[in-house]
């Protein structure tokens, strides 16, 4: 009888377990932040390793890595589709509007593939994941938060550069048009308001704002007389020329939502976020309160990276990330 009761005991105790499990937060997309624990439990450190070498380089890096993993999951899923050069069979999204001329870091995600299978002994760790966890670094090396990449995407086989041209948010966009496109990937006004918090790293080029620092009326005068200056109404050749998207271009703090409240976002989608609409109070909360902005900042970068993930015997795990196996 004592044993038939232990045995009972454990069967629920499994029951219980396995309940667990299929409830985490973790199941629904089928990704783990311990994919690789056994696999290659140095794919993760090897990652880190790259993506600190090459901020430490250029600490532009680390922005140019994050917008990649971005601009990777709003375009079909998170699958790396972005990194695909162009055949006669594939439309390289890195000819995309958004990506053209300024989408960057290519090199560096092929150096961490390179070390990566190298370390692990074969290609085991996607370029999708490469480039979840290389945005992840990237933060933390600009001063930024930590969180815990969920893992175990694969690669997709092909790439699209019109899909890339409809579903990547533009910096022209209004309040309504960015929050339709973010709606679009799953994503909710908050998570529209923080994400755009990334650019409190990189820069943006002249074309991308011109308009903006000649003919908008919700821009600091200083402040638009300045761009104006970096990029001349009648000057096309000026078009690529840098601006911080804010003074503290390498350094993950809250000075970006600091700015849309004097008036001072770089791009027209910047300041949508700070203008009398629904999203006001959020940019405040975030202006004041660091570490709500990191908390909320890493949440979402998760919610991001589960958009649509490749899983199971779906895609491939590349051996080279420019082109499909």
């Amino acid at each position: 009888m004592e044993s038939k009761g232990r045995n009972r005991c454990l069967a629920v105790l499994l029951l219980s377990i396995a309940a667990t499990a299929f409830s985490t937060p973790y199941h629904h997309t089928g990704l783990t932040p311990y994919y690789y624990e056994y696999a290659c439990p140095q794919a993760l450190p090897t990652i880190r390793g790259v993506v600190e070498a090459a901020v430490k380089k250029e600490r532009r890096m680390g922005a140019s890595l994050l917008r990649l993993h971005f601009h990777d999951c709003f375009v079909n899923g998170c699958d790396a589709s972005v990194l695909l050069d162009p055949t006669p069979t594939i439309d390289s999204e890195k000819f995309a509007g958004a990506n053209n001329n300024s989408a960057r870091g290519f090199e560096v995600i092929d150096q961490i593939k390179e070390e990566v299978d190298k370390v692990c002994g074969r290609a085991v760790v996607s370029c999708a994941d490469i480039l979840a966890v290389a945005a992840r670094d990237s933060v933390v090396a600009l001063g930024g938060p930590w969180w815990n990449v969920r893992l175990g995407r694969r690669d997709s086989t092909t790439a699209s550069r019109t899909t890339a041209n409809t579903d990547l948010p533009a910096p022209f966009m209004d309040l309504n048009a960015l929050t339709s496109t973010f709606q679009k990937q799953g994503l909710d006004a908050k998570d529209l308001v923080v994400l755009s918090g990334g650019h409190t790293l990189g820069f943006a080029q002249c074309f991308t704002f011109k308009d903006r620092a000649h003919n908008d009326s919700n821009i600091h005068p200083k402040f638009a007389k300045k761009l104006q200056s970096l990029c001349p109404r009648t000057k096309s050749e000026s078009d690529s020329n840098l601006a911080k998207l804010d003074p503290t271009s390498t350094r993950f703090d809250t000075l970006y939502y600091k700015n849309l409240l004097k008036q001072k976002g770089l791009l027209g989608s910047d300041q949508a976020l700070f203008g009398g609409g629904n999203t006001d109070e959020l940019v405040r909360t975030y202006s004041e309160d660091a570490n709500t902005f990191w908390k909320d900042f890493a949440k979402s970068m998760v919610k991001m990276g589960n958009i649509k993930p490749l899983t199971g015997n779906i895609g491939q795990v590349r051996h080279n990330c420019r082109r499909a196996n």
